[in-house]
């Protein structure tokens, strides 16, 4: 029986605010699997971005484990969680997370060089991510060149760079046009397939929900049956 490649089990996430203790995350237990596309929904506050950054290994659980290729994750270790990010996931968060400084060419290009992979040159690698989300115009444009849609495409691109078996996105198409928000769409499932990915996204477009293997919804913290 296969394995799971991301598993999280009786997953809590709590936060203090003021003299309160609020907990976001109750005990949610879930296991992603290679070539798998898994989709997260739910209304506002209701623990979908703060387990996406859990998996993401950018936050630790208050308790439970999560497990990457079998390895469970210390939230206890930032050193340890950074070298998870980096080696095993690309992330594409809602609001890009850019250099500004750098173009689009070296923004994923630098993520590049971080992860440290073989294979092709760092800035051919880049160069051919770029083009396959269709910016290979753009590859010399600074973010404040780029529109909204552009720079979602420029942050997608840099998640796929360099091949990382897990794949996580918050909203990855909510400032996409249809045109190129299906684009992006094929991609995604044309990668978990093709390369045996585990993909997990964060949102409320429907059409991501088309080419979905699961769609799971949380409430309250929780999964829901």
């Amino acid at each position: 029986m296969a394995k799971p490649i991301l598993a999280v089990d009786q997953v809590v996430k709590s936060f203090r605010e003021g003299r309160q203790e609020v907990e976001v995350l109750r005990g949610v237990s879930l296991e992603v699997f290679a070539g798998e596309l898994v989709v997260l929904e739910g209304p506002s506050g209701s623990g979908k971005t703060t387990l996406l950054s859990i998996m993401g290994c950018i936050l630790g659980p208050t308790s439970g484990q999560v497990r990457i290729a079998g390895e469970a994750v210390n939230g206890d270790q930032p050193r340890s969680m950074q070298l998870m990010r980096r080696n095993r996931i690309g992330f594409v968060f809602q609001d890009y997370n850019l250099f500004p400084a750098l173009t689009a060419l070296e923004n994923v290009e630098y993520a590049l060089t971080i992860r440290r992979r073989g294979g092709r040159s760092p800035r051919e690698e880049a160069r051919r991510v770029l083009e396959a989300v269709g910016l290979g115009d753009r590859l010399n444009f600074l973010p404040k060149e780029l529109s909204g849609g552009q720079k979602q495409r420029v942050a997608i691109a840099r998640a796929l760079a360099g091949s990382p078996p897990i794949l996580l996105a918050d909203e990855p198409t909510a400032n996409l046009d249809s045109a190129t928000g299906a684009q992006v769409l094929d991609l995604f499932r044309g990668v978990a397939r093709a390369e045996s990915r585990a993909l997990v996204v964060v949102t409320h477009d429907p059409r991501v929900r088309g080419i979905a293997d699961r769609v799971l919804a949380i409430r309250d913290g929780r999964l829901a049956a």
